[in-house]
């Protein structure tokens, strides 16, 4: 993968990854206010089903208390009471029922078939044995009890809640009930609502993570057109800046070789024919003529090192990078007239490829920007190693110049030299400049590749 699809990718997966997180505790939480909404909705239908069932039971009550407390004929009271309670109804599925301590039914106003049948053992479809739990809640005062009956209009088994009281001086069990179809209704529409509000929720989520996916991408990739464009700018500049510098550096050492060394050879050429002549003529001064050419050539073989040495310090390759930087200082004192002091700590470097002639081109540049700019008296140049990095810096007492506006215009092309070798090593600038004292300090870690 190329890097700028990685980039594209770390900008676009923690958002999907923000987004799924949100969108499950979206979910998570319209759950459970879904269930806390059905819940109070299941609540209020069961409350105000509880108050009708008891006016239910305190209306029949009322009817049949004439008749239960008057202690005249007994039986027949019963009868009277039980036909009473039979006619009683309120709806379709509306009824009551009577059952005695036995579990036996003395009376079922929809299934009559039920009627002196013994039902203590009946269970419905959950396991509870209904009758029992019935008496149980008569007997206890709790009245209410919720279970499954077959609905007589449907046939069909559903819930149900009844409320049921003693008669205790008759040993009898009255109670009715109303069916709860209409509160699962209920019920399964509020979660039936907030099934269809998540399910909006996470289309506009979606459509918002989509939209805001898309921006990342389209964003990412202009960045990305744009970041291209600039680096092939700027190393289009870079290829020129380094042809300029070779094209430079060639017509100085063009310069060097035919406005000093050819010259020269040529005045020693013009010395040997003559001394040749001379000497062939017999006459006494062209052995002196002679010697002068000799002494001639060795400035010439000095020029040439002079001229090598600066392309490249031969001490580098033989004597290592502190030795080479002292030849430096030594040759910039004795071309400038500056006072140069120069310390070196006695450190085994391990320094990456190149790096060596980086600092070296470096304090190069340091000390031509000093004779070129600084009027300077002295200079101080100080090299430290350890195991982690290499220090070089370079210190003048001359006039001083502005950093920041240097750095602003990005003028200097020594300085921009500078900054740009130690870069590609990884390392680190620091120009400080004030009348009287400019500090060039430079690190370059050991550990560290070339960029």
């Amino acid at each position: 993968m190329q890097l700028k699809h990685k980039i594209v990718a770390l900008g676009i997966l923690p958002l999907i990854l923000a987004i799924a997180v949100i969108c499950a505790l979206v979910m998570f939480q319209n759950r459970q206010l879904g269930e806390q909404q059905a819940q109070l909705i299941e609540d209020s239908i069961l409350a105000s089903k509880r108050a009708e069932l008891k006016n239910y039971v305190e209306m029949a009550k009322s009817l049949i208390e004439p008749l239960y407390a008057d202690g005249k004929g007994d039986e027949v009271a019963q009868q009277r009471v039980l036909e009473e309670l039979r006619k009683l109804s309120f709806g379709i599925d509306g009824y009551f029922f009577v059952y005695d301590r036995q579990g036996r039914s003395l009376m079922h106003a929809r299934q009559s078939d039920l009627v002196g049948k013994y039902l203590w053992n009946m269970t419905d479809p959950h396991g509870l044995p209904v009758i029992q739990a019935l008496l149980k809640s008569a007997e206890s005062g709790a009245g209410f009890q919720r279970y499954a009956w077959k609905k007589p209009s449907t046939g069909a088994v559903t819930d149900k809640l009844a409320y049921v009281v003693m008669l205790d001086r008759w040993g009898w069990m009255l109670g009715t009930g109303i069916y709860l179809e209409d509160v699962e209704q209920a019920t399964q529409q509020a979660r039936d609502e907030v099934a269809n509000g998540i399910h909006g929720t996470m289309l506009a989520i979606a459509a918002v993570a989509l939209i805001a996916v898309l921006l990342v991408f389209v964003s990412g990739m202009t960045l990305n057109v744009s970041e291209h464009r600039l680096a092939d700018k700027k190393l289009q500049r870079l290829n020129q800046r380094i042809v300029s510098l070779q094209e430079e550096e060639r017509s100085r050492v063009s310069r060097e070789l035919h406005d000093g060394i050819s010259q020269l050879l040529v005045s020693i050429k013009f010395q040997f024919e003559l001394a040749s002549h001379l000497i062939e003529a017999g006459r006494d001064n062209g052995l002196n003529i002679l010697r002068e050419a000799t002494e001639r050539l060795g400035s010439a073989i000095g020029e040439v090192r002079s001229i090598s040495h600066d392309l490249r310090s031969s001490l580098l390759d033989t004597l290592g990078l502190p030795a080479a930087i002292g030849q430096l200082a030594a040759e910039f004192q004795q071309r400038s007239g500056l006072q140069v002091n120069y310390q070196s700590d006695l450190f085994d470097c391990d320094l990456v490829d190149g790096a060596a002639v980086a600092v070296f081109r470096i304090a190069q540049e340091g000390l031509t920007n000093i004779e070129r700019h600084a009027q300077a008296s002295a200079v101080s140049i100080t090299l430290q190693g350890s195991k982690e990095a290499l220090r070089l810096v370079v210190v003048d007492n001359g006039i001083g110049f502005n950093v920041n506006r240097i750095d602003r215009l990005n003028a200097g092309i020594g300085l921009r030299n500078i900054r740009e070798r130690v870069e590609h090593f990884g390392g680190r600038l620091d120009l400080h400049s004030t009348p009287g004292r400019s500090e060039l300090n430079v690190l370059i870690p050991m550990s560290l590749t070339a960029a």
